[in-house]
C-alpha cells in the first residue's frame, strides 16, 4: 500500500502534525514511567507489558535494522524477524519488544538464551523462538508522525505492516485499566502499560505511558560479587545497586536464579572487569567481595523493598544490553 493511501483517512488536524523528512538513522525510544496508582480512562488505551527486550525497526528498500534502546544492532540475534520485516512493503520506523514465551507468559530469562547469541547462522539455528510485538508507529515513507496522535499512529501501524507469524500487532483496550491490570495479574504476565491515547511520541521518559506491573521487577547494576561455597562454581552472589543523584547507591546481594551455566557465563565476564575498589557509595564490609567495573546491567525480580532500601529475596533474571548502567534509578 503506498505511503500517502495510508495516510489520506487521517483527520486534517492530525495531517498537520506530519512532518516531511528523511527517515533518521537512530531515534531514542519513548519510555514509561512506574505508577502504583492504578486507574482506568476513555482517555487512555491500555497495552499487555512484555517481558522482553526493547527493539526499534528500521527498514528502508529491502533492508532492515533491528536497534535496541541504547542503539545496538541486534539484527544478527534475531534474523528471522529481520527477514520478515526486509519483506515489507512500505519504509517505516516502528517501535515494538522481541519476546520469547514460556508457555503463554513471555519470559525474558527464556530470551536469554536467544540474546546471548550475536552470530547469525547460530541464531537461526536456536530452538528458542522469537516474536517481534509491534505497538508503535513513528515514521513511514518521508514523514515523521511522531506529533500524530497515538490512536491514529496505532491505526496507521495496522494499515503500514503486513502481520505474520513473528511480526505481530499488539492489541489493546480503551478503558477498564484496572480489571485488564488485575486480568493480566491472574495470567501471570508482568503488567500492562497505560498509554495516554492522545500523547504525542516523545523521545524520552514520560508520564503519558505508565507501567501498571504485577511484579516487582527492574534493572540494577552489578558492583561486585562474592566467592562460591560448597559445590557452587562460579560466584555466590552479585552486588547490586541503582543511581540516585550520581551516587552508586547499593541494593543488597543476589544468590539465585543462576543454573552453572549461567554462573560459568557470568564469572568470564566478572574476570575482565575486577577492580580493586567498590563503586558503591555505602558498600558491605565483607571479605569475600570482588569489586567489578559498574557497567553491567541485570534484570532482578524480588518480593519488595525493605525499610533499609533493599531488596527482599531477590532472583537474577537474566542480564540487559538495552539499557547504559548509569541509567539505572530505583524505580519504586
Amino acid at each position: 500500500m503506498a505511503v500517502e493511501t495510508i495516510l489520506e483517512n487521517l483527520p486534517d488536524k492530525q495531517k498537520a502534525k506530519i512532518k516531511h523528512g528523511s527517515q533518521p538513522e537512530w531515534t531514542f525510544p519513548m519510555l514509561a514511567k512506574l505508577t502504583h496508582d492504578y486507574f482506568s480512562d476513555e482517555e487512555w488505551i491500555y497495552e499487555r507489558k512484555f517481558d522482553g527486550e526493547r527493539c526499534l525497526v528500521f527498514k528502508k528498500g529491502e533492508n532492515a535494522r533491528l536497534m535496541s534502546r541504547n542503539r545496538k544492532d541486534i539484527s544478527d540475534t534475531y534474523p528471522e524477524v529481520e527477514e520478515e520485516f526486509s519483506k515489507q512493503g512500505a519504509d517505516f520506523v516502528v517501535d515494538g519488544e522481541i519476546v520469547a514465551f514460556s508457555g503463554d507468559v513471555t519470559s525474558f530469562s527464556r530470551l536469554q538464551e536467544r540474546m546471548k547469541i550475536k552470530d547469525r547462522d547460530e541464531a537461526w539455528k536456536s530452538n528458542v523462538a522469537v516474536y517481534y510485538y509491534a505497538f508503535d508507529l513513528i515514521h513511514i515513507g518521508d514523514y515523521d508522525i511522531t506529533g500524530v496522535n497515538l490512536r491514529h499512529r496505532k491505526s496507521l501501524l495496522r494499515k503500514a505492516l503486513e502481520f505474520t507469524n513473528r511480526v505481530r500487532f499488539t492489541a489493546h483496550r480503551n478503558k477498564n485499566g484496572e480489571e485488564y491490570h488485575k486480568e493480566a495479574c491472574r495470567k501471570g504476565w508482568e503488567g500492562i502499560i497505560a498509554k495516554n491515547a492522545a500523547s504525542e511520541y516523545l523521545h524520552s521518559r514520560s508520564g503519558k505511558w505508565l507501567k501498571f506491573k504485577c511484579a516487582n521487577q527492574q534493572e540494577f547494576v552489578i558492583g561486585g560479587y562474592t566467592e562460591p561455597r560448597g559445590e557452587r562454581i562460579g560466584f555466590g552472589a552479585i552486588l547490586i545497586g541503582y543511581y540516585e543523584g550520581g551516587s552508586l547507591r547499593y541494593a543488597g546481594k543476589v544468590g539465585t536464579g543462576y543454573d552453572d551455566a549461567t554462573l560459568k557465563d557470568l564469572k568470564s565476564k566478572f574476570n575482565a572487569r575486577e577492580r580493586k575498589t567498590s563503586s558503591f557509595d555505602s558498600p558491605p564490609s565483607e571479605s569475600n567481595i570482588h569489586w567489578l567495573k559498574p557497567d553491567l546491567v541485570a534484570e532482578i525480580g524480588f518480593t519488595e523493598w525493605t525499610d533499609g532500601g533493599k531488596l527482599r529475596h531477590p532472583r537474577y533474571l537474566g542480564l540487559r544490553r538495552d539499557k547504559s548502567a548509569k541509567n539505572v534509578v530505583r524505580e519504586g
